[in-house]
């Protein structure tokens, strides 16, 4: 066993849990688009898959973390000057992994970023055809999209349109995802607290467990775009 093998197969499965966030993002666009049609047993029966979904990705997202840092845990204690040591390492991250797993609920689940994003986005979906403001969700989105100011969609941070929104949960602002995760590892290896960085906002402490990734945003910004390009 190599530790530097050991740091690759762990890369890659961080790897995987970029495709699985990307995965949860298609999924929720897919139950945005089915919220949209009101008064459909089918359409609800869909939705419930699709949650059941996103909620199998969320598991399995959760498990790769805890077992990345399980992996982690037992690599730092090891001594690879110990060849004793190293052929332990294995069962000793089995029973970790295990007692670790044994002790996770699956109602945990729900907090799951995505899984909030999905649930938000749907809620907002539904909300909007029940008032009667549009009967297909894409014409809803470039009508939006035209009338608010480019601005609303730029990032504080890179000055840029955003590709995936979120949300600041404590200040409402919003930012860029890749951006402001960024700066608040930035802000850690420092040791320092992120501060929101909107001008005037005293948030001084920003977290990753306060972003709340924004669907519906998101897809107000692609329609944008399409506008853009179709004039």
């Amino acid at each position: 066993m190599s530790l530097s093998a050991v740091h690759g197969t762990l890369s890659s499965l961080k790897s995987c849990q970029s495709d699985i966030q990307t995965g949860m993002d298609i999924v929720t666009d897919v139950a945005m688009d089915l919220a949209d049609i009101l008064d459909s047993e089918s359409n609800n029966n869909s939705l419930k898959e699709l949650e059941d979904t996103i909620l199998g990705c969320a598991k399995l997202d959760r498990d790769i973390n805890h077992f990345v840092d399980v992996v982690q845990q037992v690599t730092s204690e090891a001594m690879p000057q110990n060849p004793e040591t190293m052929f332990s390492l294995s069962d000793k991250v089995k029973k970790m992994y295990e007692e670790k797993l044994a002790k996770l609920s699956d109602a945990e689940l729900h907090k799951h970023q995505k899984v909030i994003a999905f649930k938000d986005s749907i809620r907002n979906c539904q909300g909007q055809a029940a008032q009667g403001s549009a009967g297909n969700m894409e014409e809803l989105d470039e009508d939006i999209a035209v009338s608010q100011s480019q601005v609303n969609f730029t990032c504080p941070l890179t000055q840029v349109e955003m590709v995936n929104p979120v949300k600041n949960k404590k200040c409402c602002h919003y930012y860029d995802e890749e951006a402001i995760l960024n700066l608040i590892k930035n802000r850690h290896n420092q040791r320092k607290k992120c501060r929101c960085p909107v001008v005037g906002c005293g948030n001084s402490d920003v977290k990753e467990s306060d972003l709340v990734a924004d669907q519906v945003l998101r897809r107000k910004i692609q329609s944008q775009k399409r506008h853009s390009n179709k004039t």
